[in-house]
């Protein structure tokens, strides 16, 4: 017989052991980010059921239940690091199937997690969507999520759901719940016309802002999602104006004959930060979103310096300058002060954007082609995400994972707004109904 010693410990060791297993089976209900290497997580998404099928704006909620399926599949496809099989491919389920699985079943179809949801028509009119998120290994619920919408907005509650998933899996802050503002291009290379455009995360409800009279470039949300900044040339002369989403309405905050780039916000959403030339020396300047100001000038180097982008905090500005010679990165203080440099690998580095972290700068990197890469405010671990032959532009989805930019295609000219994730390896064109430059990836929806 065991002492009584011996007794408790092996009662411990088996806890241990206990707890072990079932960490270790969790633990393969998840996904790394940051690994490239890593086999995509299979998911099963059958159709979304309804108690009761009933008409709305936006079509009956058993074909709402169908399209829902089918974004929620499309987003996490679009991650890289999910591999989610659809309504077509698995079989449907009744209402009273959502919260009460048939295991078995989704056993033998090699998931490891499933997704089941319903959607419901609600006497405001309202649609509620329900989404949940099973371990298929361990037949127990993972995470369950409720989204109250109008029936118009279908999509975000799909995409609301993906996030919740996308979130308990990888560990990460969502980014499906947001917007694209872009530059739609049209007619020959030589004499483009470019349009403001604005449209979900995944290229769905697209529309045209502004009419092509007018060049447009260079767009960027605002922090809180109401207003997008852009630079417009008219009779040949720039603007930065700030385009009201809701009302359409749009305000001049600065004009000028000088050259001007790049306008971007500043985090608490006070000051637009841009580069103009005069007298053939480029500087970066502030400006209060109000407008009517002055302008406060930043940089003072002889050159050109260009393309400044905030950190999170609001304390340090990223910029372009070639005050050495070439195109290299500089960070300095949002006044101005403690100009340091930070690029030194071989090349030219251009276009940094701050990653919304705070942790990452994404730049061009020229040097025979143009590439999109990575390094830390400080300039170290620089790596290059992309290789094809002209790829530009940078910027970040809203958890800092993503990255979105524009790809000339050789010879033709044609450009499209592609996107890659911090490993390199998923990669994927974003669908736009006409040529597409100077993409801004918006924050998380309200």
């Amino acid at each position: 017989m065991q002492s009584p010693a011996l007794y408790i410990r092996s009662l411990i060791l088996a806890v241990i052991a206990s707890v072990g297993l079932t960490a270790t089976a969790h633990a393969q209900l998840t996904v790394d980010v940051d690994n490239s290497g890593a086999e995509e997580l299979v998911i099963a998404v059958p159709g979304l059921p309804t108690q009761q099928n009933i008409d709305t704006p936006a079509g009956n909620t058993s074909e709402l239940g169908g399209k829902i399926s089918d974004v929620i599949v499309t987003d996490l496809r679009s991650s890289g690091l999910f591999k989610p099989v659809g309504r077509n491919q698995v079989r449907g389920i009744s209402f009273s199937e959502v919260t009460a699985p048939q295991f078995p079943y989704w056993s033998g179809t090699n998931a490891s997690a499933l997704i089941q949801g319903f959607v419901k028509a609600n006497p405001d009119g309202k649609l509620t969507v329900g989404c949940y998120l099973y371990d298929v290994a361990l037949e127990t619920e993972l995470t369950r999520n409720g989204f109250v919408v109008e029936p118009r907005d279908w999509r975000r509650a799909a995409h609301k759901c993906a996030d919740a998933i996308y979130s308990r899996l990888s560990g990460e802050s969502p980014f499906f719940d947001s917007r694209i503002a872009y530059i739609a291009e049209t007619g020959p290379k030589g004499n483009r016309t470019k349009r403001l455009a604005i449209m979900d995360s995944d290229g769905a409800n697209h529309r045209f802002i502004t009419n092509g009279q007018a060049t447009a470039l260079t767009p960027r949300f605002s922090p809180d999602y109401k207003s997008i900044v852009y630079l417009s040339f008219l009779d040949g002369n720039p603007r930065i104006y700030i385009y009201d989403i809701g009302t359409g309405q749009q305000r001049l905050i600065t004009q000028s004959t000088n050259p001007t780039f790049a306008p971007r916000w500043s985090p608490d959403g006070k000051w637009i930060l841009y580069s103009m030339a005069i007298a053939g020396n480029t500087d970066i300047y502030k400006v209060s979103t109000s407008g009517g100001a002055n302008p406060q000038r930043l940089t003072f180097s002889p050159g050109i310096d260009i393309g400044g982008s905030f950190s999170p905090d609001g304390g340090r500005i990223v910029f372009e300058s070639d005050r050495s010679g070439s195109q290299q990165l500089y960070v300095m203080d949002s006044n101005g002060g403690n100009e340091h440099r930070i690029s030194f690998g071989g090349g030219r580095f251009a276009t940094p954007e701050w990653s919304p972290r705070g942790d990452l700068i994404a730049f061009t990197k020229i040097a025979g082609n143009f590439r999109i890469g990575v390094m830390t405010p400080s300039g170290g671990g620089e790596r290059l995400l992309t290789n094809s032959w002209q790829d530009e532009a940078p910027t970040w989805a809203p958890n800092g994972r993503v990255i979105q930019f524009f790809r000339t295609t050789r010879g033709s000219g044609g450009t499209g707004i592609w996107q890659v994730d911090l490993t390199g390896r998923n990669e994927r064109e974003l669908p736009t109904p006409v040529n597409g430059s100077d993409p801004a990836w918006g924050p998380l929806l309200p």
